[in-house]
């Protein structure tokens, strides 16, 4: 396989680049379409997705990005998460977003039927939510037909997971974490192969007595998350500060459990003073973010990119630069281990 041809743009315009964080190559132009409409049989609506390029470059690897809950109407659908997408984009990966069913913008009930994991709307859309990704990959051709600007430049044996809040806990399940079903008592698998890293990002937790009764009661499909089989190498990225109170009594240390509970390689990076937000990673100058900082968000941007391209092209060194120049900083936003 050839090494990707990274995008050279040096007039594009991204936030400042934070002093903590590593130099990459120059940012690209990007493209972005949405929604592109993939045909779902069997699923409530169609499957849209917002597909965010670089214009330039070729042999370039996909990374799938699964949108959390939170508060609003639209961040939490393919419209979500640019700081993060833009980014990732504009240094060399194919970003493809899903909205997923219980995504609000999609007009949904906000409460699932109580003998259905399948209720547009509800908040135990776990098994949907992973078979979305996973139909993003069956339907790569229809996405390249959909985008010609992409046509013949994906590198599909290159392809990254990455989720935040529940959408970490997508993520997880598409690396090989487990949970029980709640409703039949079986073990479900919903590992991708095709997926070769991924990062988590305020992702949830270890369940049994870590969760909240509200938690346990309303996600039921938390209380058997078992990370022990999810071997597939990521980055969690958590904030010392994300205490997230009504789903865990374990505080900000809870969204680190799929590093702690889970087989190497793993890495943690843990951002000083960041709340469940990471600084505003859903989107720019998001009302909801409690830990507003650019300069959070654009480290958050950077590490994580460094990350998958180290991941993704184990030749590349940028992970291990990020690594080091991190600790070198007179004034880290953050902290790298890894195992």
């Amino acid at each position: 396989m050839t090494e990707p041809t990274y995008p050279d743009n040096p007039h594009a315009v991204l936030p400042a680049e934070a002093p903590s964080a590593p130099a990459g190559p120059r940012p690209a132009p990007v493209l972005s379409v949405s929604p592109v409409r993939l045909p779902a049989p069997g699923r409530a609506v169609d499957l849209e997705v917002r597909v965010s390029a670089p214009t330039t470059g070729s042999d370039l690897p996909v990374v799938l990005l699964s949108h959390g809950l939170g508060h609003s109407h639209h961040l939490s659908s393919l419209n979500g998460y640019a700081p993060l997408a833009h980014y990732w984009a504009a240094h060399g990966f194919v970003v493809i977003q899903p909205t997923h069913l219980d995504s609000a913008s999609l007009k949904a009930p906000t409460a699932p039927a109580p003998d259905t994991d399948d209720t547009p709307g509800g908040p135990r859309h776990w098994r949907t939510r992973a078979q979305d990704m996973s139909r993003v990959l069956d339907e790569l051709d229809a996405i390249e037909d959909a985008v010609p600007q992409l046509r013949g430049r994906l590198d599909r044996s290159r392809v990254a997971v990455a989720g935040h809040s529940m959408g970490g806990h997508t993520a997880s399940l598409l690396l090989g974490a487990r949970l029980t079903d709640p409703h039949d008592g079986t073990e479900v698998a919903l590992a991708d192969p095709r997926i070769k890293a991924g990062v988590l990002l305020a992702a949830t937790g270890r369940g049994g007595d870590a969760l909240t009764d509200f938690t346990a009661e309303n996600y039921p499909f938390l209380l058997t998350t078992d990370f022990s089989r999810m071997t597939t190498p990521a980055l969690v990225v958590a904030g010392d500060k994300d205490d997230s109170a009504f789903l865990t009594v374990r505080g900000p240390d809870w969204h680190a459990d799929p590093y702690t509970l889970a087989p190497g390689p793993k890495s943690l990076l843990t951002l000083f003073g960041a709340e469940h937000c990471l600084g505003g990673i859903s989107g720019y100058d998001v009302a909801e973010t409690t830990d507003e900082n650019p300069e959070r968000v654009t480290t958050v941007a950077r590490l994580t990119c460094a990350y998958l391209r180290s991941a993704l092209h184990p030749k590349d060194p940028a992970w291990q630069r990020a690594h080091e120049e991190l600790a070198a900083s007179p004034a880290p936003l953050g902290r790298i281990e890894s195992k």
